[in-house]
């Protein structure tokens, strides 16, 4: 017994691979996919994938709806974003999931993002995570997590 609870253990405390950085003029400064918590219960607090879609589905539709946010989102592969949201999130919750998109610094270089425009963004998830009922200690970890992301996406250059 104690050797499944010690093997568990090591697998936990792996770190999560991060994705290549194929532009070598890209410098990351935090991690796309930090490790937050090690609640194993918060994937589930969000309803697991299809929770974690159905969120997705309704900050995409408020990012659109909004004009600070809109003109990141209304021409590109919005199914795509999604798909890595949730991907992302699910990662950053310990959820079995694997990411498979692109560093935040490559993902957001050259789009000059603003810091109005990542805050309305945040706030507009906030929106859909308060619409889905999700409990505010359990969005809190979730914002505290990707957060520090910020250094990587607002006015990356």
């Amino acid at each position: 017994m104690f050797s499944i609870i010690l093997a568990a253990a090591m697998m936990a405390a792996q770190p999560v691979a991060e994705p290549p950085v194929s532009d070598p003029s890209v410098k990351p400064q935090y991690p796309t996919l930090p490790v937050i918590t090690d609640n194993e219960h918060l994937y589930e607090t969000f309803g697991g994938k299809d929770g974690l879609t159905a969120l997705m589905d309704d900050a995409m539709n408020r990012w659109l709806a909004n004009p600070r946010t809109r003109p990141f989102f209304e021409h590109a592969d919005q199914a795509r974003i999604k798909e890595l949201l949730v991907k992302q999130f699910c990662v950053v919750m310990h959820g079995p999931c694997t990411y498979d998109g692109r560093t935040m610094a490559e993902a957001h270089r050259g789009m000059n993002i603003s810091e109005g425009s990542f805050y309305a963004l945040v706030e507009e998830l906030q929106v859909a995570m308060n619409k889905r009922h999700i409990p505010f200690n359990a969005q809190n970890r979730l914002i505290a997590g990707l957060a520090p992301m910020h250094r990587d996406i607002i006015n990356n250059k």
